[in-house]
């Protein structure tokens, strides 16, 4: 009787497994191994990427004047209703307000020659206007943004500028963000009567000039 006595073998290498690991449905267990390695490599860098661009992204909402008013006190501006819509100086423009202020409007201010309340909040935005070619008419429409103005009545706080207080941001397109409008010249201490010089001569409007749209 002989006694034959085998070495120990040393392991198939790794590519060698694979050629001789052949599944069920003829594809190899290390090509699906290497599929999900990719798709979940391809998974990781999309969800880093999309995080990447929610952090980034601007909150418009924290925005404000250096001791002045602030996007947040207007909240929710995007839904108020219309008040009127204008255009000039080749921009055009809607007009909208808080329900305050439009209740006040709606009573008969400023025309009665009462004044607006505290609480009345406008705001006012601009567009570079667009021409819709296509379209029948040729209707012009709001383009780019340009910027976003805004006015709170609170007679407490802007008793030195006709109890209201003012705030403007300019909007860049190109990177979605909104800043404060420039002012060389805080004209007070908390730098929101930027308007009052312009809406001086509608005092007797209670400062307001735009007219409540018949509708």
């Amino acid at each position: 009787m002989f006694f034959v006595s085998y070495g120990r073998r040393s392991p198939k290498p790794r590519r060698k497994q694979c050629d001789d690991a052949i599944s069920n449905n003829g594809v190899r267990r290390c090509d699906n191994e290497k599929n999900t390695l990719i798709s979940l490599s391809v998974s990781v860098s999309i969800a880093v990427l999309a995080a990447g661009v929610a952090i980034s992204a601007q909150d418009k909402y924290t925005v404000q004047v250096p001791n002045g008013l602030g996007f947040s006190e207007f909240r929710g501006y995007e839904d108020w209703p219309v008040i009127a819509m204008s255009e000039s100086g080749g921009k055009i423009a809607v007009i909208v307000g808080n329900p305050v202020m439009i209740d006040a409007y709606k009573e008969g201010v400023p025309g009665n020659g009462k004044p607006f309340p505290d609480g009345a909040k406008m705001a006012k935005i601009h567009w570079n206007p667009k021409i819709q070619e296509t379209y029948p008419g040729q209707p012009t429409v709001p383009g780019t943004q340009l910027d976003a103005g805004f006015m709170v009545k609170d007679s407490k706080r802007f008793a030195d500028s006709g109890g209201w207080g003012w705030a403007e941001f300019n909007y860049d397109a190109a990177s979605d963000t909104f800043k404060p409008a420039a002012a060389d010249n805080p004209p007070q201490e908390n730098d929101a009567k930027c308007g009052f010089s312009c809406h001086s001569v509608v005092q007797n409007r209670d400062y307001v000039f735009t007219d409540y749209g018949k509708r």
